[in-house]
């Protein structure tokens, strides 16, 4: 398996992709491809790799930056790392992609690069969030800030497909992100999109609220990208605090301090489960490709992680599905017209 990192995405690159890369083909035994500037590469990668792990660079003159302009850096940087690792993607070099770069940077590389799946009316990304009992999936989280009924549908058959090929979930929960859990509740674009996804043919359950996202009631939760990347940012900004105010009443006395230490365990798993670096990344669905963005902040560990699901999103034959269930649900809609 051929997993292409993009050396200069993260806000310390390239030395958390480096490291991850010289550690992931270590632990899987695949060839990694590092894209990014070869000047910078080559001397911290030979310093690095003492293991002559299967690390290879491919060479990009140019990075994108956070502050870019997505939609013209793209084309003005034409020879940016993450164009150069859609290239290396479209024709054959590789299987999955990941960068923790710019999200619109990598849509709109994506787009000018790879193209949609066919049928595809805008890609959406995607977050896996700890719920009651095990995960579930939220989309759109900052992709599309506007959407229409027909894209929160396609969010669903993509989502569908991602929950059964990763999360192993089989015949996945439906929910539609709304302020109420009656049909009647959302604003238009709720109240449009419901009647959709009862005639998708998916596993749709209905309107779901913010504590049946998290009460693990459903597998799959579509929301427009702004809606979503409130939720996303809101959430973790809440595990965080819950996880420092626990850790500093822990500390306040020595009687708490011995409690803490007896619920250690306990604690660590809790903490594991709320990383965002157990994860890695999140997948970019609706591009034809395999391509998976991490946060920014990513270290090696988190990237890493990342490697991992791109991995498992090619075994598992990710692409292929959702290729699979937009055609059928375009000759659905053929049909039905």
């Amino acid at each position: 398996m051929r997993i292409i990192l993009d050396a200069m995405g993260s806000d310390d690159y390239p030395h958390p992709e480096v490291q991850a890369a010289v550690q992931a083909a270590e632990i899987f035994g695949d060839e990694i491809t590092l894209v990014g500037k070869q000047e910078m590469l080559e001397p911290l990668l030979a310093e690095i790799n003492h293991k002559n792990a299967p690390v290879k660079i491919v060479h990009a003159a140019e990075v994108l930056e956070m502050d870019d302009k997505p939609s013209t850096s793209a084309r003005r940087k034409a020879e940016n790392s993450m164009a150069v690792c859609m290239e290396l993607l479209k024709s054959g070099q590789g299987d999955a992609m990941v960068t923790a770069g710019n999200t619109g940077g990598a849509m709109a590389n994506g787009l000018f690069r790879l193209g949609r799946i066919r049928g595809v009316k805008r890609p959406v990304l995607c977050a896996v969030l700890p719920v009651s009992g095990g995960h579930c999936m939220l989309l759109d989280i900052g992709a599309n800030a506007e959407c229409k009924p027909e894209y929160l549908v396609q969010f669903a058959l993509m989502g569908s497909a991602y929950a059964e090929r990763i999360l192993g979930v089989t015949h996945p929960r439906i929910g539609l992100l709304s302020n109420g859990e009656e049909a009647g509740k959302g604003n238009d674009l709720v109240k449009e999109t419901y009647p959709l996804l009862e005639e998708s043919g998916l596993n749709f359950i209905g309107n779901v609220e913010g504590k049946e996202l998290f009460g693990g009631e459903a597998d799959v939760v579509v929301t427009d990208g702004f809606t979503g990347n409130v939720v996303v940012k809101v959430s973790e900004a809440i595990a965080k605090l819950i996880v420092t105010r626990l850790r500093d009443s822990l500390m306040s006395s020595t009687r708490t301090k011995l409690g803490g230490l007896l619920a250690k365990p306990a604690f660590a798993d809790l903490r594991k489960d709320l990383d965002p670096a157990e994860v890695g990344a999140a997948p970019l669905l609706g591009i034809d490709g395999l391509v998976l963005i991490g946060h920014g902040r990513s270290d090696a560990r988190a990237l890493v992680s990342a490697i991992r699901q791109a991995r498992q999103a090619v075994e598992t034959g990710l692409l292929e599905a959702m290729r699979k269930m937009i055609a059928e649900r375009l000759a659905a809609s053929k049909e039905t017209a």
